[in-house]
């Protein structure tokens, strides 16, 4: 049995297809994956992702120490509220995990980590955070529940009341709200507008039965990641780890190289790696023949093996098979990929696939 979401028992009664995902018991979907894909893209669906850590850092020192330890630069966070995008590295430049802080103060900052690194992240961060006196918190009081799609926020403030709703009318993308004990984030992991909510644990049950009554659907993991894959969005241990960068993995524009004198961990092995010319990047294939494209299949390019697939599958959006690649820097605009001992041709595309519910490559 793995550790248990405050939203188990909601699964159940929702007849989910329960499997393990990093240790956690959590719904893969909750009948037919395809539906929740396409309830989200044109409706309103919603996630439990209370599995995910939330991690609020505080001290006099916690912007230094977050300046140091991650490789975009929370000195950009001028305004409350606003989040960041960001990889935490080892000193090679390889990505512990990536994840999404929120400025709340100078004194006080959240993070949201990965669940299946959430032990390795926070063995790090307190290694770390030791030098700087910073206080970490780990919140697992809390859980959080993603609304995503077209309809997501009107009908989440429904729910939430019109004393927050009217807080959030006007709130930009990529910024949170704190409103008492609930938190309303307007970000997400689909390609689709909408809120990730961290309330108490205890109050997680009921908030989702009440979404469930204004027309959101519950959506699994599986519909999560043909969303994500999309909508061009890395997925850690599969388009990045320990041992790939930022620079090869598509998320360069999460460095940030200025000020010149801020230092933080792997900047060295990323400068060097820079300098040398970036030998591998992360693009996009779209299947131009019939078949599926999955994790690990073999890029080949010119005949010779040239790389491989990290997340491949059927996009429900487009009808087409589409994959995420770590290829060769001087890959062309074409490739093959090898299924099943059959070469199947490939277009190699720009990343995204999808955004807002629209193509954003020609199908």
């Amino acid at each position: 049995m793995g550790n248990r979401t405050p939203l188990y028992e909601e699964h159940l009664r929702a007849n989910a297809k329960m499997v393990d995902f990093g240790g956690w018991d959590m719904p893969i979907n909750y009948g037919s994956q395809i539906e929740e894909h396409n309830q989200v893209r044109q409706d309103a669906g919603m996630f439990d992702v209370s599995h995910m850590t939330i991690v609020d850092l505080s001290g006099d020192k916690v912007k230094p120490f977050l300046q140091y330890l991650l490789a975009n630069n929370v000195d950009r966070l001028k305004d409350k509220g606003k989040a960041l995008y960001t990889c935490m590295l080892n000193e090679q430049g390889g990505v512990i995990d990536d994840l999404i802080v929120y400025y709340l103060g100078e004194t006080f900052y959240r993070m949201v980590v990965n669940a299946a690194t959430r032990e390795k992240d926070l063995a790090w961060i307190e290694k770390h955070a030791a030098a700087y006196d910073v206080t970490v918190n780990v919140r697992d009081d809390m859980a959080m529940i993603a609304v995503q799609g077209p309809n997501a926020r009107d009908k989440a403030h429904k729910v939430l009341g019109v004393a927050i709703a009217d807080q959030l009318v006007d709130i930009k993308p990529f910024f949170m709200r704190e409103m008492g004990d609930v938190i309303v984030a307007r970000t997400g992991y689909t390609g689709e507008d909408g809120y990730e909510i961290m309330l108490p644990a205890n109050q997680a049950p009921g908030t989702w039965r009440q979404l469930v009554e204004a027309g959101v659907k519950p959506t699994g993991l599986g519909a999560r990641d043909t969303l994500r894959l999309e909508a061009g969005m890395n997925l850690y241990g599969h388009d990045m780890d320990e041992n790939t960068t930022p620079l090869e993995s598509g998320l360069s524009w999460t460095v940030a190289w200025e000020p010149e004198d801020r230092d933080f961990i792997g900047r060295a092995a990323l400068a060097r790696q820079k300098s040398e010319g970036v030998k591998r990047k992360l693009v996009g294939l779209v299947l131009e023949d019939r078949g599926v494209l999955r994790d690990h299949q073999k890029v080949i390019v010119d005949g010779e093996e040239a790389g491989e697939i990290t997340s491949g599958s059927f996009s429900p959006t487009l009808g087409k098979s589409i994959a995420f690649a770590r290829v060769p820097a001087s890959v062309g605009t074409h490739c093959q990929v090898d299924v099943r001992g059959k070469l199947l041709n490939a277009r190699v595309v720009k990343l995204s696939f999808v955004r807002n519910g629209k193509p954003c490559i020609d199908v």
